[in-house]
């Protein structure tokens, strides 16, 4: 009689385990599908703290509930500067919509520093340095090249991807039809 007891709590045990691992796949599929779950690597952007030029540090937080374009550059490298002003017109088009731009300068702090008294950037700017460099990778650039340029929908979803630079028209379309 024991034998059956332990059969019949054999059967209830793998019968539980197998709705838990299905009720866990359509959890995780539903999540995936309405968008709710974000992106891992989207997540730790947003959980690093940023550090501007001047040393004002930059809390990331509160750009979550945003539409998010990071664009990785450096003053050393020339398609990065030639988008540059692209980039800020594109910043200042959309001022109006839930959007912000950040640009993730892979440079030394004076460097940067120097770049910015010679081109004007309206939106912000942090040091990058070497975790920069990590995160452009950790966001989907496992060449570590520049520029490379990434947006993060407000549900913190990676919906854009470029490494290389930019088009601005392209960009855009991509922002107006993610907003």
């Amino acid at each position: 009689m024991s034998q059956r007891m332990n059969r019949k709590q054999w059967l209830s045990v793998a019968l539980i385990a197998i709705i838990a691992l299905f009720a866990g796949i359509g959890i995780s599929h539903w999540l995936a599908k309405n968008r709710l779950s974000g992106d891992p690597s989207a997540q730790q952007f947003f959980q690093q703290e940023w550090v501007k030029p001047d040393g004002q540090i930059l809390n990331p937080a509160i750009w979550q509930s945003r539409l998010v374009l990071v664009n990785f550059w450096a003053s050393w490298c020339p398609p990065c500067v030639a988008e540059m002003p692209a980039l800020d017109q594109l910043s200042k088009d959309l001022a109006s919509k839930p959007v912000i731009f950040i640009g993730v300068g892979i440079d030394s702090p004076s460097n940067i520093r120097e770049f910015l008294l010679k081109t004007t950037v309206s939106y912000p700017i942090v040091i990058g340095g070497l975790e920069g460099s990590q995160m452009g990778k950790t966001l989907g650039n496992s060449q570590g090249a520049l520029p490379f340029t990434v947006i993060i929908d407000a549900k913190g979803q990676i919906i854009y991807r470029k490494l290389g630079k930019i088009d601005a028209d392209e960009l855009k379309n991509v922002i107006l039809k993610a907003i």
